[in-house]
């Protein structure tokens, strides 16, 4: 088992890479409508919720085939569509996605609102288009329909336009952004344990890592609107001066602080879940390396 995050990237980037753009090319009809679609998929990202999914079939010992491949890579594009239709003029009118103009600043809003429904409804085709029994494919379905939908990530935007200058409370900003960013972190793990067939009763401690992973990741993604750069981060930055934010809620320090514990907290649970399930985590546990935490023993000097 590759239990180090760099070779498992280098194992598995091109293959996921290379399943979206094919998969996409096949699966489009109208030829303007796939260059929609293929572009933001294509336009490069982390593929952190598909690695995700690998990650832990690979954290389970379950050979990955390419049924495996195309149903985690399923929420990839489930993921572009969230983004091309979040960008919309409608929605944040962002011009810049990934260090590229967005979508629909070279597709038009109508087309890239095409290209993102047709990714949402190719996610699932590619959920049920393989050869993995009927059960995880249901269970696949509607898992990702949840954590999707008007319970989870689309119940955050509404929140996010609804409350558009109004200061939430911390319990109001937390229920936000579990559901905006974290419920496709929470299925990307998910996935996983369905595909790998692990009982629910032993799946509690991985989906904790997962919830509290979501939470740091859009944590994160606040601090470095203050202290990241364009360059670094792919969009324009200080773009969230008047949103619910932690740093606008708790301040910089403040927010440096509950990502600080929520990343303990994270490492607490998969150490619980490696001893239950009697697996090795490290694999999954180098995810949590991407966050830059403030060290407030070291002078506040930001590390791994």
């Amino acid at each position: 088992m590759i239990n180090n995050l760099n070779a498992f990237r280098l194992k598995w980037l091109p293959k996921i890479d290379a399943w979206l753009a094919d998969g996409i090319q096949q699966d489009a009809d109208q030829k303007m409508l796939g260059e929609s679609m293929a572009y933001s998929v294509n336009a490069g990202g982390k593929r952190l919720r598909p690695l995700f999914t690998l990650a832990t079939l690979t954290t389970l010992g379950q050979p990955i085939d390419d049924d495996l491949l195309k149903a985690s890579c399923a929420l990839e594009l489930m993921h572009a569509y969230s983004l091309i239709h979040d960008d919309l003029p409608a929605m944040d009118n962002d011009d810049l996605r990934r260090g590229k103009a967005t979508n629909h600043i070279v597709y038009g809003a109508g087309m890239a609102t095409l290209a993102g429904d047709g990714l949402q409804t190719l996610a699932f085709q590619w959920l049920v288009d393989n050869h993995l029994s009927d059960a995880i494919k249901t269970q696949l379905v509607l898992a990702l329909a949840k954590a999707a939908g008007p319970s989870g990530m689309v119940a955050g935007q509404a929140d996010d336009i609804e409350f558009e200058g109004t200061r939430l409370s911390l319990p109001q900003l937390k229920k936000l952004d579990r559901n905006k960013t974290g419920a496709l972190i929470h299925y990307s793990i998910a996935a996983g344990l369905i595909m790998a067939q692990v009982p629910p009763a032993k799946q509690r401690d991985l989906l904790t890592f997962a919830d509290d992973y979501g939470a740091a990741f859009q944590i994160y993604d606040d601090i470095l609107d203050v202290v990241g750069t364009e360059k670094q981060i792919g969009k324009p930055v200080h773009q969230d001066a008047d949103k619910n934010t932690y740093p606008n809620l708790l301040g910089l320090n403040g927010a440096y602080q509950a990502l600080n514990q929520v990343v303990q907290h994270a490492r607490q649970a998969l150490k619980s879940a490696g001893q239950d399930l009697r697996v090795d985590v490290s694999l999954l546990a180098d995810f949590c390396n991407y966050f830059k935490l403030k060290d407030e023993k070291n002078n506040g000097k930001a590390t791994s």
